[in-house]
Formats: structure tokens, sequence, C-alpha cells
């Protein structure tokens, strides 16, 4: 306690990251994220699938789908250090589901292992969600393995729920589809 018998306010800590659109014309940044769509299938489906299921060029033609207005609304966006260091990424979309209805997907996530629990997942989380709440879109929704523990338990801590199961046709993975009503969202 301070002699004014008040407790000590708590040191402001500085956000983990910082939260920026890649640049569509960086051939870098286009190769940082498909490596770390790469390494989400490595660290899913294991080495031997995670490499198998689509060649380097085909993820870097993905990142650049979402790059281009003609194929879908959707962003994708880089998380980067203080030092101006990528350290994760996130794409998101916008999706039809049953009977038209629209809702914002996350595509993909990625962080780097040594940034992990530095809240960059969260950041990218909240970024995405603002995105998606900016185009009044009443649902926020992403699929994953139902063995990522790590990114379903985030998912969970910020309000998403388990909402389908589904097998994924070329691996056979059991996936698990996590949503949340977006606030504010029409």
């Amino acid at each position: 306690m301070h002699a004014s018998g008040q407790k000590p306010s708590k040191p402001v800590s500085q956000p983990a990251c910082a939260i920026r659109e890649i640049d569509p014309s960086s051939a870098a940044e286009i190769e940082y994220v498909a490596r770390g769509m790469r390494r989400t299938l490595i660290e899913v489906e294991g080495e031997q699938a995670g490499t198998a299921l689509y060649t380097m060029d085909s993820l870097q033609d993905r990142v650049r789908w979402h790059l281009d207005p003609a194929n879908c609304t959707g962003k994708v966006f880089l998380a980067e250090d203080s030092g101006g260091r990528a350290v994760g990424h996130s794409i998101v979309r916008i999706e039809l589901g049953d009977g038209g209805r629209r809702y914002g997907l996350f595509s993909t996530t990625y962080v780097e292992p040594a940034s992990r629990k530095h809240a960059v997942a969260t950041a990218l989380l909240a970024h995405g969600e603002r995105w998606m709440a900016g185009h009044e879109l009443p649902e926020a929704a992403t699929w994953t393995s139902a063995t990522n523990d790590k990114l379903i338990n985030l998912y969970r801590k910020h309000g998403y729920a388990i909402s389908a199961h589904y097998t994924h046709d070329a691996t056979g993975t059991p996936m698990v589809r996590l949503t949340k009503p977006l606030v504010g969202a029409s």
C-alpha cells in the first residue's frame, strides 16, 4: 500500500504484437503466411500428411486467393513483435452458411512457437473478430482438428463453443467447428 492507503496500480503492459494487413505485393509476406499454413498442417496432421496435402505453391496461391476481392471478402493479417518481425498470421473471410446466412470464418491462424504464450493468438483473434463485426457478421467460426487442444482451448477461453463435428474428406481427421455469436452484429 502507498502512504495514501491505496493499493499501487499494476504497471500497464505493452501489447505483445501489432496486427496489420499483409502487403499483397510482397512475395516474402505471402511466403511467410504459406509457411505458417504448412507448419499448422504439420502440427495437426503430422509431418507426412502435413507436407503431402498441399505444395508450397498451392498454399501461396491460397493466400493470394484471399487477397483478391474477386474471390472473397477476406483479409490476411500479420502479427509483428515490437521489432517489426513477423510472429504469426491469421486469415479471415466472409462465408455463407446454411440458408445463405453470412458469418465470419477464421480460415487459419499460426503463431511462431517462440512467440506463443505471449497473447499473439489472442490479439489475432480479437483483430479478426473486430473485422467480422465491422462487416456486421452475426457469428465467428473456425474449423480445426478435434485433437488441436491448444486452439480449441484458446477459442473456448474467448467464448467459442463446439457446434459441429466433421471428418475431413482427404485425411480422415475428425474435425470440430467452433462458433461464437458476435456482439453488436446484426
